[in-house]
């Protein structure tokens, strides 16, 4: 126990006796038993990502929530106002600090570099060892890299467990590398596959798609079967220790029937036999980096999509192995070995279903959606496990699958989205349903095993709106005369921005709601001016973006321009977008604008399989918060939820939080 724990321990002793007005003399046995009595509340919170209110309903007015009814009738049920813009890490950062961007610096999936002018993740960086000692075809770093968590400001669990209150956080996005305390947490979202993306998957095959070049977070290897059989190189996390970093690689051989469906796979030691068809469970992988003195430990799946008369086996990303973990996944280092000893190897990377492979064309929707109902199994035993323990002070449990099974599933129930058709609705379209069922029966499992007591909140980070048409933001700024591309720039326009002329550039586009000006002192490459200069230009983009028009549809493209002058205060301020676009009702950014590309067209069809979306105006996509006791304020925010949850235990928030206490 440091002595900061210690103080603030005293410290609510103390406040707690002098309330109840005793005399000095016999103050600490009452303060003890007070401060057990705090320490000895439970409050359980749920954060259900992108439950929907409109959904919700819906499903509650068919009858197929009866668990959430129950609660609902017992407390309260709000729309929850989501962040600006509505982005899962920007969101789940307002809730873990109880701050807005301004103050927590998160505010997009990507953020830019503004004197390279490269993209960067928003949520975490790696900083490298800082001296190198060259030693011919190999290197040795003096010193030690690190991994750095982004986001600024207070996590509440931080607090309560500074306070000697038991935290337990399961998945919580936009925490890794963890929050360093006493709380016992395991990573969400940000945290990384083993080789350092979000999810980068491998397929094997002797039939290439013709796409096999342009896809994404895939490795595409292509085979050529000797009798019956191949060897395929997986690429593993960079070396760090050889000159150049080259990515580290294992060996896996495949042998398949030559009539029958059937495959025997080797790799490093492991053996099996799996049918068309049949998914693998976790599989061990090690990755030598100074031979067996030095490796890292990581864990995939495999599916063998077929065998005949084509080769077609698809590899999980390297997961990051909780009995071993190679990165920091949890705190303390032991709660991850703690689930993988109790309920055996579980997905660690931060966003777990392969969404990726199944717009790639990979996977196949059913294939697709066994994926991301093992990862629900897993979370639903983990989910079992912690419950059966909770005794008291705090539970955080994380689930996915409503949001990522959206983005994928909306086109099956939505007969106005470009992808859907009727065969996919038939098998398919009750996909979302069916899952906001299981949540329902999630919320089950908690009313039995609590008691009235507990405080249960249920929470969503935002709504859910179709996704239809795609607007690419730097196509429209080069048209529109506010961006130029170098002579001579190919049609695709080229990733990360790499084919601006920035001599010709005043404003571009990177990540999903982000618009830059190139301003003078602060990018690299700036050309306006500061204070008035830029103020004009921003007034004048945002006039302009809010007019624009889709001619396919005549409906506007944006429901409201933000000013980032306006809605972001705090120290972060600096590194904010100029402008957050927020899109009407089945309009988004495109995936070429994310990347910062200039596509042939302002405007399209979405047609990814990615088919639904939040990130567009907040106004339309509020969360939801559902809880056993009453409201007090009749239009709650993220920001409100830490500052609430500390005052169950009697906590006031740090000076720096903005929002309020709802129950």
């Amino acid at each position: 126990m440091n002595l900061q724990t210690q103080d603030r321990r005293a410290f609510l002793r103390q406040t707690a006796f002098a309330a109840l007005g005793a005399p000095a003399i016999i103050q600490s046995a009452p303060a003890a038993t007070a401060f057990d009595d705090v320490a000895r509340r439970r409050v359980l919170v749920l954060g259900i990502d992108g439950l929907s209110p409109y959904l919700l309903e819906q499903a509650m007015a068919a009858g197929r929530m009866p668990h959430i009814r129950s609660l609902i009738a017992r407390g309260d049920y709000a729309k929850l106002r989501t962040s600006n813009p509505p982005q899962s890490p920007v969101a789940w950062s307002n809730f873990i600090t109880g701050m807005h961007p301004g103050r927590h610096g998160i505010y997009d999936f990507i953020h830019r570099d503004p004197q390279t002018m490269q993209p960067c993740l928003s949520m975490s960086r790696s900083i490298p060892a800082g001296t190198i000692l060259p030693l011919g075809n190999w290197q040795l770093p003096l010193g030690a890299g690190r991994v750095e968590l982004l986001r600024r400001g207070p996590a509440f669990w931080k607090e309560l467990s500074e306070a000697g209150v038991s935290s337990t956080l399961y998945r919580l996005p936009v925490n890794f590398p963890p929050v360093p305390c006493s709380a016992r947490s395991l990573s969400g979202m940000g945290a990384p596959d083993l080789v350092g993306a979000y999810g980068v998957s491998t397929y094997i095959t002797d039939a290439p798609p013709p796409n096999a070049d342009r896809l994404t977070d895939t490795n595409v290897r292509v085979v050529t079967m000797d009798r019956h059989g191949c060897e395929v190189a997986l690429d593993g996390p960079p070396n760090p220790f050889r000159s150049e970093s080259p990515p580290t690689r294992v060996s896996l051989t495949i042998d398949r029937d030559p009539v029958q469906s059937i495959a025997r796979i080797d790799i490093q030691g492991t053996r099996l036999l799996l049918s068309a068809g049949e998914w693998s469970d976790w599989i061990p992988v090690r990755f030598d980096l100074l031979g067996r003195v030095s490796s890292v430990q990581g864990m995939i799946r495999l599916f063998v999509k077929e065998l005949h008369p084509h080769l077609k086996v698809y590899v999980s990303p390297i997961n990051i192995d909780p009995a071993d973990p190679a990165l920091p996944i949890s705190t303390p280092e032991d709660f991850s070995k703690e689930l993988a000893r109790t309920l055996g190897p579980f997905h660690t990377q931060g966003i777990a279903e392969d969404t990726r492979a199944l717009s790639n064309g990979i996977l196949s929707d059913g294939e697709f959606l066994s994926q991301a109902m093992s990862v629900l199994d897993e979370n639903l035993e983990a989910y079992d496990y912690l419950l059966k323990t909770f005794d008291r002070g705090f539970l955080f449990f994380y689930f996915s699958s409503l949001d990522l099974n959206s983005h994928m599933f909306w086109r099956a129930m939505d007969p106005r989205h470009p992808l859907y058709t009727p065969e996919l609705g038939r098998q398919h379209g009750k996909t979302l349903e069916d899952l906001y069922a299981r949540m329902d029966d999630v919320v089950g499992q908690a009313l039995e095993r609590i008691d009235d007591e507990t405080t249960v909140i249920i929470m969503s980070d935002h709504g859910f709106q179709p996704f239809y048409r795609t607007f690419n933001l730097n196509t429209w700024l080069k048209e529109s005369g506010y961006a130029r591309t170098m002579a001579g720039a190919a049609a695709d326009g080229g990733k990360y921005l790499s084919h601006t002329d920035w001599n010709r550039t005043v404003a571009y586009g990177l990540g999903i709601n982000s618009l830059y000006i190139n301003r003078r002192g602060r990018e690299a490459t700036g050309l306006v001016g500061a204070g008035r200069q830029t103020d004009a230009l921003i007034d004048e983009l945002a006039r302009k973006l809010a007019e624009v028009r889709d001619p396919e549809t005549g409906e506007t493209v944006m429901r409201q321009v933000y000013k980032g002058r306006e809605i972001f205060k705090g120290p972060a301020a600096e590194e904010a977008p100029d402008l957050v676009l927020g899109y009407a009702d089945g309009y988004r950014a495109s995936w070429e604008t994310v990347l910062g590309t200039y596509a042939p067209d302002i405007l399209g069809d979405n047609n990814d399989k990615w088919s639904g979306d939040h990130c567009m105006d907040p106004a339309n996509l509020s969360g939801v918060l559902i809880t056993n006791r009453k409201l007090k304020v009749a239009d709650p925010a993220l920001t409100d939820l830490a500052p609430t949850i500390l005052a169950q235990y009697g906590l006031k928030p740090p000076p720096e939080t903005e929002g309020r206490v709802v129950l």
